[in-house]
C-alpha cells in the first residue's frame, strides 16, 4: 500500500504547486508562430528584476511576476520608420512608447519584432532591456536607428 501512496501523494503535491501560480493570460502575435522567436524564448532570463519568470497561455509569450510586471511577445508586427524615440541597448535597438502607466520596448531592425510591456514604477526600462538583450541578440539585426544627429548622404539629382 505504501508503494501506490507515493505517486498520489506526488501527484497531488504538482497539482497543488502549479495551482498558486496560474498561467499568465497573453494574447499572441500575429507572427508567434514565427521559427525565429523559439530561438528567443528559449533564451529569456528566469527572472527579469527580482520577479520570476511564469508560464502563460500563448505561443511565443513570457511573463514575470505574478501579477505580470513584464510582458513579452515576440511576432508582433515589424515597426517601419518612427518618429518615437529609439535606444540602443548592447547592441539591440529598441522603440520606446511611454504610456502613463506601462512602457512599451518593441525591437527595430529584427523580423520578426520583440515587444516587451513592463510598468516603469515596478521595473526600470534600463533593467528589462538588458536582461533581454541575449535572447533578442538571437534574431539577426538588419536595420539600425538612427538619430538627428545622424547624417545621410544623399546623392543630388539633377
Amino acid at each position: 500500500m505504501k508503494f501506490y501512496a507515493l505517486p498520489a501523494v506526488l501527484a497531488l503535491s504538482a497539482v497543488a504547486a502549479t495551482g498558486c501560480s496560474p498561467a499568465a493570460n497573453v494574447d499572441s502575435a500575429t507572427d508567434a508562430a514565427n521559427p525565429d522567436c523559439a530561438a528567443v524564448m528559449v533564451a529569456l532570463p528566469d527572472e527579469m528584476a527580482g520577479y520570476a519568470l511564469r508560464d502563460t497561455d500563448s505561443q511565443s509569450t513570457a511573463a514575470w511576476g505574478n501579477p505580470s510586471r513584464a510582458i513579452l511577445k515576440c511576432g508582433v508586427p515589424v515597426p517601419g520608420p518612427t518618429t518615437d524615440p529609439c535606444a540602443e541597448v548592447n547592441g539591440v535597438d529598441w522603440i520606446l512608447r511611454e504610456g502613463e502607466d506601462t512602457w512599451t520596448a518593441t525591437t527595430y531592425g529584427r523580423e520578426p519584432a520583440v515587444e516587451v510591456m513592463f510598468d516603469p514604477n515596478e521595473v526600470a526600462s534600463s533593467t528589462v532591456l538588458v536582461q533581454l538583450q541575449n535572447a533578442v541578440s538571437n534574431i539577426e539585426p538588419t536595420r539600425q536607428c538612427l538619430s538627428p544627429e545622424d547624417t545621410l548622404e544623399l546623392e543630388q539629382q539633377g
